[in-house]
């Protein structure tokens, strides 16, 4: 018997030398590395020099440590919509920026003095300035090549820094533009202060942690009740979880539409306390109250009488009461008058309030409406000052010990006879510092604040159609509510939000305590204390600034910069410094319109959802007080990322997942499947589970470009066929390829990128791997060279690759150039020139529709049936089956190829048998020619003959 003849050297068999091992981490950075030395970011401006530009603008990062998650999940997102827009032929810049000053990084210099035991405020404030701003270049530089290391493409040789003289100079200029048009005022109101970090901070910067505090009862004894004189000697009862501002307290509100009672305690004293709080007031203090009294005597009736009046919140107009401290003079010997207050409720508590304008946002108003100012007995530190009559010297108020049940504060109303009831069990939600996690107070100092309420008085004109409500007494609150409804918010939920926070938030407080910073300079007339607004001496402020950054404030002759005009005798210069998100909401003036033209704005803005109090609040405040416009047409929120069990990633839970870390190991584009299979509008988990998800599909999108590579090998333009030519395959796969061109479009314009690779790995998966290569995998192997059908499977194919490899560039783009390389291998050139793929258009055909559905579900229940008979053995692939299926509209023999079998026949139903037929020695299929098993087919006949 002789051996059966060998033809795998006449098979076509795919060859390339692209690797199906990837292998990322290590061939990324050579990647990279070529980018920088072609000039990619730099050339691919000039190519798009006059095209419609789209620019999305980076909010900075704070210069401080290495990058997170967070920090990856953000810019890898930005960079997919850069790249699909520049895919779409756009201009698309990138310019990456950083947020340099204030506490972030001042924080960590104060860190390392205090590591040497030595105190931040004895170093010249230009010393330590410019150690600031050394620390930030440091980070700066590290966090540049970490965000380079991702694939985001973007102007890495000149980002924008708010360090940067021009900035800070134009930083100085916006906010001189705010002291023009009068959107400046200098007061005393509380605001979020941080005793550990010594300075005010924004909404922005303060997060709310579950504590347990002090809860305290205090007795105030009512002296004066002209609509009540039966409530002189009770004591009005206040409840409060923050004891440190009794020694502050200057008033008691009540709610007018409160219904109060005077009630007899066990004790023998009257207390007065809302009707419906009384049982909660009991179990607190342990004092039972009772509304009769229990004493006797002739005048028993009267007392019961009044005891069981109940007292309208009305009746206590114009009542007084005392300090439980009186007895220290003073300040606490001030009679507290009782005052209406609207905000008063039976929620909790006694149904009164005790008010100190100095730690209160309610309080501050209530009190100022009657004549009451804060005292500033709490300093910076939170201690009360030296002076103080009670506790003077002493605190710190945030400290747990100092304000216990057991601490001098209540020791001392203790003794006075005043406190009630205190335990050190109240469990709630309190403001803290998001950098040093320490609590927070609300500290009445004078600050600086930009009005949401005032009418704006002069302004440059707006622009595109905006700010129709300018020039009608509007106020930068109503600006800023008309711009956020003309902008596209994605998801459109997020209007709502940001919209709700516009309309209830306060004054914005720009200014802070602290030295690493662009300064409000402004000049105050020492006498009127008004701020001088002239605008030849703003703009020689603003020429200093350009010259020698911020620092030339705190050198600054200011008699040269005041003009002969003034006196710098008369005039204080200010010192304190900018709050941060003025210096981020300014970005878009001095890098959107200083690069690109005065009134640019951005395309989009992207950010988590945490920056709708933050940076998109930020500039859009900024820009509508300076331009009566939003400085972005759309904003884009994402969500965070969390661990594979949702949980917030912390050191201390030891959940934390590096970016870096994957990078290292598995490869960037990796962590770029990752993000963009997300959906991202809401949080996100990323784990071990998940990012072997990502790698999955990773692997069936490379696998699929190195079939094509293979199947490509030696393809020239010679052998293609007209898509007039092409077969009823071809001609379906080329309309399922302009579907999906239209989808992937319209989810690249509408930034669902969950979406938009979703379509693209299913397309490659489904219609390509399982469906187009599986069917003419014989054709490419088998047919000859010259064959028209293989040359056409061919041509499909090189139009494939041609739209896939570009489609894949903003998510994968290591990827993308390895695969674009190693087809087109060139010295200069990239995938990332390349614009959205032109694919042949296709006459109208009935067969490219519903047919083809039917056809491609019949072809799936011909594989479940042939299924079973590969379990039992009697076939061992589909190519040795023979299967009836119900007629459809394509011939007997377009079946037998698609659905890979030996021969098709038609019944009413789907059924499979062992096929009769033998096989062919060279292509393997079960044909009636085939005179014995290893014989030849007509077809595998001829091209052996001329191979």
């Amino acid at each position: 018997m002789t051996d059966a003849p060998d033809y795998r050297d006449t098979v076509f068999l795919p060859k390339t030398d692209f690797p199906m091992k990837a292998g990322l981490a290590a061939k990324e950075p050579a990647i990279l590395e070529r980018w920088a030395r072609i000039g990619l970011y730099q050339r691919l401006r000039e190519q798009r020099a006059g095209a419609e530009r789209f620019i999305l603008h980076d909010g900075p990062p704070y210069a401080n440590g290495d990058i997170h998650m967070g920090h990856a999940m953000n810019k890898v997102l930005k960079d997919i919509i850069v790249r699909s827009q520049s895919l779409m032929g756009k201009d698309a810049p990138y310019i990456p920026g950083w947020d340099c000053h204030g506490l972030p990084i001042e924080w960590k210099v104060e860190e390392a003095y205090r590591a040497k035991k030595q105190n931040k405020d004895d170093v010249p404030v230009d010393q330590f300035r410019a150690e600031c701003r050394a620390y930030a270049d440091k980070w700066v530089a590290v966090q540049r090549a970490e965000f380079e290391r991702l694939g985001v493409m973007g102007d890495w040789e000149d980002p924008y820094l708010t360090m940067n003289y021009d900035a800070e100079a134009t930083i100085v200029s916006e906010l001189l533009k705010f002291a023009e048009s009068g959107q400046l005022y200098r007061g005393a109101k509380p605001v979020m202060w941080s005793p550990v970090e010594k300075t005010a901070l924004a909404e922005a910067e303060v997060e709310y942690e579950d504590v347990v505090s002090t809860q305290i009862d205090v007795a105030f004894e009512i002296v004066e009740a002209p609509n009540a004189p039966e409530l002189v000697g009770a004591h009005a009862v206040i409840w409060t979880t923050t004891p440190w501002t009794i020694p502050v307290n200057q008033a008691l509100a009540y709610g007018p539409d409160v219904h109060y009672h005077l009630f007899q305690g066990a004790n023998g004293k009257r207390y007065l306390i809302a009707f419906d709080l009384k049982e909660a007031f009991e179990r607190r203090s342990g004092i039972t109250l009772s509304t009769l009294p229990e004493t006797t005597g002739d005048n028993q009736a009267d007392l019961q009488q009044i005891v069981d009046r109940q007292i309208n919140g009305t009746h206590l107009q114009d009542a007084v009461a005392r300090h439980p401290m009186h007895h220290l003079g003073g300040f606490f010997a001030k009679p507290r008058p009782m005052l209406p207050g609207d905000f008063v409720t039976t929620d909790a508590g006694t149904g009164l309030v005790h008010m100190s304008p100095d730690h209160g946002e309610d309080d501050f108003l209530l009190c100022k409406q009657h004549g009451i100012d804060p005292v500033f007995a709490v300093d910076g530190a939170g201690f009360y000052r030296s002076d103080w009559p009670w506790l003077g010297g002493q605190g710190s108020v945030i400290n747990k010990k100092f304000v216990a049940s057991d601490g001098p504060i209540c020791s001392d109303l203790r003794d006075a006879g005043a406190l009630l009831a205190a335990s050190d069990d109240f469990a709630h939600s309190y403001p803290h510092s998001w950098r040093s996690k320490a609590k927070l107070i609300q500290r009445a100092t004078p600050q600086w604040f930009i009005p949401m309420d005032r009418e704006i008085s002069d302004r440059a004109p707006s622009d595109e159609g905006q700010g129709d409500v300018i020039g009608n007494g509007a106020s930068l609150r109503e600006v800023a509510l008309d711009a956020i409804a003309r902008t596209r918010w994605v998801p459109p939920r997020a209007e709502n939000r940001i919209t709700s926070m516009v309309q209830g938030r306060p004054d914005w407080v720009i200014s802070r305590q602290r030295a690493w910073g662009v300064p409000i300079a402004l000049y105050v007339h020492r006498q009127t204390g008004e701020y001088l607004n002239d605008p030849a001496v703003n703009a020689r402020i603003v020429a200093a600034f350009r010259q020698g950054g911020a620092d030339a404030w705190f050198t600054a002759d200011h008699q040269a910069l005041l003009g002969s005009d003034y006196a710098v005798a008369d005039y204080q210069p200010v010192n304190d410094i900018l709050d941060v998100w003025f210096d981020s909401g300014s970005t878009h003036a001095f890098t959107i319109e200083a690069r690109y033209g005065e009134g640019v704005r951005a395309n989009l803005y992207v950010e988590g959802s945490d920056q709708h109090r933050g940076w998109f609040q930020s500039s859009l405040l900024e820009s509508c007080g300076t331009r009566g416009r939003a400085p972005y047409d759309a904003v884009l929120t994402h969500g965070f990322a969390l661990d594979g069990q949702g949980r917030k990633m912390s050191k201390s839970l030891g959940n934390v997942v590096d970016p870096l870390k994957i990078i290292g190991e598995s490869g960037a584009d990796i962590l770029r499947m990752w993000v963009a299979s997300t959906d991202y509008f809401d949080d996100v988990k990323i784990g071990k589970e998940v990012l072997a998800t990502a790698s999955d599909a990773y692997r069936k999108l490379r696998n699929t470009f190195r079939y094509l590579l293979g199947a490509l090998d030696g393809f020239s333009e010679a052998e293609t066929v007209p898509v007039r030519d092409l077969p009823e395959l071809e001609r379906y796969i080329i309309h399922r390829l302009g579907m999906i061109d239209a989808e992937l479009k319209e989810a690249a314009n509408g930034f669902e990128f969950n979406r938009y690779l979703r379509l693209l790995t299913d397309f490659a998966q489904d219609d390509l791997s399982a469906f187009f290569f599986d069917i003419r995998k014989d054709s490419l192997y088998c047919d000859a060279p010259t064959d028209v059908k293989r040359r056409a499977y061919r041509s499909v194919l090189d139009t494939l690759f041609h739209a896939l490899v570009r489609w894949a560039a903003p998510i994968i783009p290591f990827t993308a150039e390895e695969v674009w390389q190693a087809r087109f291998p060139s010295e200069d050139g990239s995938v990332h020139f390349l614009t959205w793929p032109e694919l042949p258009s296709l006459p109208g055909d009935a067969m490219l529709g519903t047919d083809w559905q039917e056809v491609r579900a019949l072809r799936v229940r011909v594989t479940e049936a042939i299924e079973p008979l590969r379990r039992e053995k009697t076939v061992r692939s589909s190519l040795e089956a023979a299967v009836t299926v119900p007629e459809l509209p394509l011939p007997a023999a377009d079946l037998t190829e698609l659905f890979i079998v030996a021969k098709v026949s038609h019944a009413d139903d789907v059924s499979v048998t062992r096929t009769d037929y033998d096989k062919c020695g060279r292509c393997w299929r079960h044909l009636p020619e085939v005179t014995q098993d290893g014989a030849l087919c007509d077809r595998c006949t001829g091209v052996v003959a001329h191979a």
